[in-house]
């Protein structure tokens, strides 16, 4: 017996609530000034229900070679990384439409 999803009422193999839910959030991306004037790069917007922020950040953190950390709801990644975080975001998944860099 197929699985029903609670949102849209398509069985799950159809289900094409999570690429909703990724065309309708706002990304923003900042840079943040930590202790000691270390710089970081902070990515909020993610819903962390539709998304996995574990494999996210570790996909980040692979990818630009730097430590980082989920909390509360945000990503924050050592270093600055806003010049090309932008295309990595859109290479996992998110539209480039919802990505805003400050």
């Amino acid at each position: 017996m197929a699985v029903i999803c609670n949102t849209c009422g398509l069985p799950n193999d159809l289900c094409a609530c999570g690429e909703l839910e990724k065309d309708q959030t706002q990304i923003v991306v900042r840079l943040e000034e930590r202790r000691f004037k270390k710089k970081g790069t902070m990515i909020e917007g993610i819903n962390p229900k539709m998304n996995d922020l574990g494999k996210v950040v570790k996909e980040l953190k692979a990818r630009y070679a730097c430590g980082g950390t989920v909390k509360e709801g945000y990503i924050f990644l050592q270093g600055d990384h806003r010049d090309t975080i932008k295309t990595t975001l859109v290479k996992l998944g998110f539209p480039e439409a919802s990505i805003e860099v400050h």
